[in-house]
């Protein structure tokens, strides 16, 4: 019988302090731009992918918004198989928050694939360059 999938959210798999952030904002490798939505990805070199949510109050109103696309986020993380590890920063621009879950899982799925993409081109480069 296989192992059934970690189902938790731990600390590992979350950018925790400012540092985190700040390496990501201040040089991220790759992005990915939506009118609704902006991911800045930075390649890690740890084990696996980590998130940070930036989803401001200007741009998603309601608390009971702003929680919704933080959970359909990091669900959507923890199912994303492996490849490149990403320290990413997902930003919630206006209008996010009229999409509805599919929507928001579908545009998840979008803008990872390409951070993916690009994210492999940026490791093949440098591995190549050095």
């Amino acid at each position: 019988m296989s192992q059934p999938l970690d189902a938790s959210f731990g600390k590992a798999k979350r950018l925790l302090d400012a540092q985190d952030y700040s390496r990501v904002f201040e040089e991220p490798d790759v992005k990915a731009f939506h009118k609704n939505l902006l991911l800045l990805a930075k390649i890690n070199n740890g084990p696996e992918h980590r998130l940070g949510l930036v989803i401001a109050k200007k741009n998603v109103r309601q608390a009971v918004q702003r929680n919704r696309i933080k959970r359909i986020a990091r669900e959507f993380v923890r199912k994303v198989p492996g490849g490149v590890p990403l320290d990413v920063v997902v930003l919630a621009r206006r209008g996010l928050d009229k999409m509805d879950n599919a929507q928001l899982a579908s545009l998840f799925q979008q803008q990872w694939g390409k951070l993916a993409r690009h994210a492999s081109k940026v490791e093949s480069n440098t591995t190549r360059g050095s």
